[in-house]
């Protein structure tokens, strides 16, 4: 509407020199596709395809760049990526293909896991001789989030205490909008340490991309350093993961 408002004018006052008014507002179509699929090559076929007007390229072009850019300046993921994720499903992007080893192969997929309805002092007696430092809470639904060893060993106003209930009153961010650290299998190592940085729990889960919730493992910081080659101090294992946390 736009285009053919801007071609109606220009055309009424230099009729000799510019197109009729449904050239540019195809132009306008374009443009408006271009900025919110943020596909201008895409447009631009599109557009050829309906006039057969080689003329009409150049200007879709520099009006698809200018709504491109715009379009970017004002929201950084384009419209159908952002409904994904709102719905859950994290589509892979630019920054996920990485020539180096990804998440999937580095991840441990026989972690152990706490349920959100067992006490806090079971699952204590339960990891008392497990060496990670931090794990995943999952209830019916899938992850709920991660805890870590020093939470879990607070002393608990009650003694019944449940680990959903420990896990409530700590801060964190909703589960079902994948706002808490994860990354996904195709992530390259480079992401998962930045996340484990970030965080300051050495070990993250490993969610599927079509639920966040789905849990298919856990990087651990110790893994990571061995893929980059970075060499283990020989020690007791508990401790350096808790320094290193």
């Amino acid at each position: 509407m736009m285009g053919a408002a801007v071609g109606s004018v220009a055309h009424h006052f230099f009729p000799a020199s510019t197109a009729g008014p449904g050239a540019y507002a195809l132009v306008g179509m374009g443009t408006a596709f271009a900025g919110i699929v943020r596909t201008p090559l895409t447009s631009v076929i599109m557009i050829f395809e309906v006039t057969r007007d080689y003329t009409i390229i150049v200007p879709l072009m520099i009006s698809n760049l200018i709504a491109y850019f715009i379009s970017y300046k004002l929201q950084k993921a384009p419209i159908y990526e952002a409904l994904a994720q709102q719905d859950g499903v994290h589509l892979p992007g630019a920054g996920d293909r990485t020539p180096h080893a990804t998440v999937e192969n580095i991840m441990r997929t026989n972690m152990s896991t706490l349920d959100v309805d067992t006490t806090v002092s079971a699952s204590l007696a339960d990891l008392n001789g497990d060496s990670l430092n931090a794990w995943p809470v999952v209830d019916r639904q899938g992850l709920r989030g991660m805890i870590r060893r020093d939470q879990l060993e607070q002393p608990p106003a009650d003694a019944e205490q449940t680990v959903a209930q420990m896990l409530a009153a700590l801060p964190h961010h909703d589960p079902r909008a994948g706002d808490f650290p994860h990354v996904h299998p195709d992530h390259g190592l480079h992401l998962a340490l930045e996340r484990i940085g970030s965080s300051g729990v050495s070990v993250i889960p490993v969610v599927s991309r079509a639920n966040v919730r789905k849990l298919l493992g856990v990087v651990v910081l110790e893994d990571l350093l061995r893929a980059y080659g970075v060499p283990q101090a020989s020690g007791n294992t508990d401790s350096s993961e808790q320094e290193a946390s």
